[in-house]
């Protein structure tokens, strides 16, 4: 069942994460510093990267994964064109469920993308 509205669903998760870096800091340090380190600008933009993270976000069918990774796609100029053709090649390696997943994953870029909540 997809969310909503994904801005929402991203608000919320945060909440839910906060609570668990709380349980568990030096692991969440961790896994930090590794989101960190390889979202790091190097021969691959952060954009890019984060076009990546929303494909494999859809080939596992994780939509807080496509939450997060859609809304920061968008923070980093990501437009409708590349989200399209990150979804076409998930699509491609992914079949089936990864139509379902593209789905949401557009669903959640044009929302971020409008900086609404859908009407």
């Amino acid at each position: 069942m997809t969310p909503e509205s994904w801005p929402d669903l991203t608000k919320q998760l945060s909440g839910m994460l906060k609570d668990l870096r709380s349980g568990n800091p030096e692991v969440m340090k961790a896994f930090s510093g590794i989101a960190q380190a390889a979202l790091a600008p190097k021969a691959l933009d952060t954009k890019t990267k984060e076009l990546i993270a929303l494909a494999v976000g859809i080939a596992t069918r994780c939509d807080d994964c496509i939450a997060f990774h859609v809304k920061a796609a968008v923070e980093h100029g990501a437009t409708e064109a590349e989200i399209q053709e990150t979804l076409a090649m998930t699509i491609y390696m992914g079949a089936g469920p990864s139509v379902m997943y593209a789905s949401h994953a557009l669903q959640a870029y044009r929302q971020f993308a409008a900086g609404a909540k859908p009407a």
